[in-house]
């Protein structure tokens, strides 16, 4: 018997490339996600963002929100029960303007815009019944300011000086839309942004459009998901820079007519006065929400008109007006209300604005998170390679990341810089389960290598004593390679049929092939005088002979005790000492009969006397193929198992086969 060594040195270095490999692809793949804002990479910014946002609304204090400077007045849905449903004439808007701004606030917004004439002015329905029915209607007793409430709305906004509001489109142009330019001059001296152009403008009615003094869009942009997280503070139209009605309110109310657009580290800012607000390149703010909403201080709009509220809570306060109806449809999902009221949107900014509360996003994010990509991917190898098990594969991963997140979140929570670790995590997760499953690859490697190492010094074991019997009996010679092939073809056959399917499987004939060359171990025990003899044994030397059955089982089953669980072993010992059992009982050396003789023996057997019957022994020449065949069907029933006899018969040419491929001598 023989083994041949099992070829490892190219399979380490090949497992090395592919390991390179797929760390580079995996590498690859998240950085280029992360770059170009994939979706399951950007949601899980997202994550992370709004994780960072909650953490951090409750570690600023109220002494630092800008409620105690910024009044709402709420178009609330109290206040539309009690006044009447929206839109209301707007010489009772225009009332509770003036009286607001008889208390001197310090500037006012409204977060409304009026693109239609008022149709319950006092000429407008003059106009519309000399229309339809050819009446006309004399109104000479009203003064002439309230006939027209446009007019006389515009009157009050161009003396209160309120800055109005205005929408701009990007997909479609209004040609009828005359709106004014912005007071406020915007420049970009170093060409920082590039801003989103508006295509067309939603803005008030002529009369209203032309008295007011200033205005500011009031649009807003949802994320992906359908959050409200940033908002633009700039839009480019008609080759003009304008701004947003929150920026342009917080302008108007600290005098401040100018700002440009800077530059520093981090990215383009809006220097406006004393400050300095960050924005992206496309003119974008990242608002910080604090609350729920609803935190500023609010009036009831019903309040004002009904001269109910404290004079302390508008005078010098900037003032927005705005609803939080739901009717009225001016409410935004954010991270923490489903139905943030726009007007807070607004005061959310200035909030942003007055305590530098924005957050901002380096334009240098994303070469950042490659160099930590890069680094990540250098730390999980050296962990990798430093790891000799996976407790601490798995605990060295969990404080990388762990490390990675709290970098991040302190970041956000007190520099307010969002680095997302989204992309740094995933890849730190990814290349683990990479190593992970390598580590388990050579740990299974290792395992099939140190079994096959094993097997191989157990067949080496096997030879030795097999040789040792051959160099007390030479004329085993290639007995043990036939017995062993017609034995497994035997046993084929019989699975093949479904005989003994109770038993019969792959393993147990690769067991069975293995456990044959131990069937005659016994004979080491028996003296040369008797194995050797060239003469028929007498029968007390006959007698001892027969031992070496009993002789074969003890000394593998004392092979098999200290070997616990090989199969081998414990088939051999069964075939050792029960393939010289005869099917009628008169065997050796237990004389047992019929099924008690374990499948494996009987199979033997016949495997055993039919290549002894054609190999030359000292005592006897060898007999053809023909009268060995004959003498096994003679002994069908007496010595050999009659099923196993007819699947021997039926493979005839198979055994021919066999005999000349491993004939004596060859």
């Amino acid at each position: 018997m023989s083994t041949s060594p099992v070829k490892t040195e190219s399979t380490p270095k090949t497992a090395k490339i592919a390991t390179v490999v797929l760390v580079v692809i995996i590498t690859l793949i998240i950085t280029m996600a992360t770059v170009f804002k994939l979706p399951f990479v950007k949601s899980m910014d997202f994550f992370f963002y709004d994780l960072f946002m909650k953490i951090s609304s409750s570690s600023h204090v109220e002494s630092k929100s800008a409620s105690d400077r910024i009044t709402i007045i709420d178009i609330d849905e109290t206040s539309l029960s009690a006044v009447g449903q929206w839109p209301w004439p707007r010489y009772r808007i225009a009332s509770m303007i003036r009286r607001i701004a008889r208390e001197n606030p310090k500037a006012m917004g409204m977060d409304i815009i009026f693109p239609e004439p008022d149709r319950s002015s006092l000429i407008s329905i003059s106009g519309q019944f000399q229309k339809d029915f050819d009446i006309k209607i004399d109104f000479t007793n009203v003064p002439r300011a309230l006939r027209d409430n446009d007019s006389f709305f515009s009157h009050i906004l161009n003396q209160t000086d309120i800055v109005g509001a205005r929408y701009f489109y990007f997909d479609h142009y209004n040609k009828g839309a005359v709106c004014k330019g912005t007071p406020f001059l915007i420049t970009d001296p170093l060409g920082v942004l590039s801003l989103h152009k508006a295509a067309g403008v939603l803005c008030n009615t002529l009369k209203i459009e032309t008295r007011l003094k200033s205005t500011g869009f009031i649009n807003n942009q949802y994320d992906e998901d359908g959050l409200l997280r940033q908002t633009p503070l700039l839009i480019k139209f008609q080759d003009e820079y304008y701004p947003h009605l929150s920026l342009a309110l917080f302008m108007k109310a600290h005098g401040i007519t100018k700002a440009r657009v800077n530059k520093n580290l981090f990215g383009p800012y809006i220097e406006a006065g004393q400050y300095n607000i960050p924005v992206t390149i496309n003119g974008f703010a990242a608002m910080r929400f604090n609350n729920l909403g609803f935190s500023n201080q609010y009036i009831p709009a019903k309040n004002i008109l009904n001269n109910d509220f404290d004079p302390s809570r508008i005078k010098d306060k900037i003032i927005l007006i705005g609803s939080s109806a739901i009717g009225i449809h001016d409410v935004h999902h954010t991270i923490f209300n489903p139905a943030f009221p726009g007007v807070e949107v607004n005061a959310v900014i200035m909030d942003n604005i007055i305590n530098n509360l924005f957050i901002v996003k380096p334009v240098w994010t994303d070469t950042f998170i490659l160099l930590l990509n890069i680094v990540t991917v250098f730390a999980m190898v050296l962990l990798f390679y430093m790891s000799s098990g996976p407790v601490l594969l798995f605990s060295g991963t969990l404080v990388w990341m762990v490390s990675i997140f709290l970098l991040s979140a302190v970041s956000n929570i007190y520099l307010s810089l969002f680095i997302s670790p989204a992309s740094s995590i995933l890849l730190a997760f990814m290349l683990f389960s990479l190593f992970a499953l390598i580590r388990f690859a050579m740990e299974k490697r290792a395992s099939f290598l140190w079994y096959q190492r094993l097997a191989d010094a157990q067949q080496l074991t096997m030879a030795a004593m097999v040789s040792m019997v051959e160099t007390r009996d030479p004329e085993t010679g290639a007995h043990i390679v036939r017995t062993q092939h017609y034995a497994r073809a035997i046993a084929e056959h019989l699975m093949d049929s479904g005989c003994f399917s109770d038993i019969l499987t792959d393993d147990f004939i690769k067991i069975l092939f293995l456990s044959i060359p131990l069937h005659d171990i016994g004979k080491v025990g028996i003296p040369d005088n008797i194995l050797l003899k060239p003469d028929r044994l007498t029968h007390g030397e006959f007698i001892k002979m027969k031992m070496h059955a009993t002789y074969g089982s003890d000394i593998i089953d004392r092979a098999a005790k200290k070997h616990q669980g090989s199969n081998y072993l414990d088939m051999g010992a069964q075939i050792a000492n029960s393939h010289h059992e005869r099917w009628n009982g008169q065997g050796y050396p237990k004389g047992i009969s019929g099924d008690k003789i374990p499948l494996a023996g009987r199979i033997m057997a016949i495997a055993d006397v039919y290549d002894a019957l054609i190999s030359k022994r000292c005592y006897k020449p060898p007999y053809p193929h023909e009268k060995a065949m004959a003498i096994i069907l003679e002994e069908k029933g007496n010595i050999f198992d009659p099923i196993i006899v007819d699947a021997f018969i039926s493979i005839e040419p198979k055994i021919c086969e066999i005999a000349a491929q491993f004939a004596d001598g060859e």
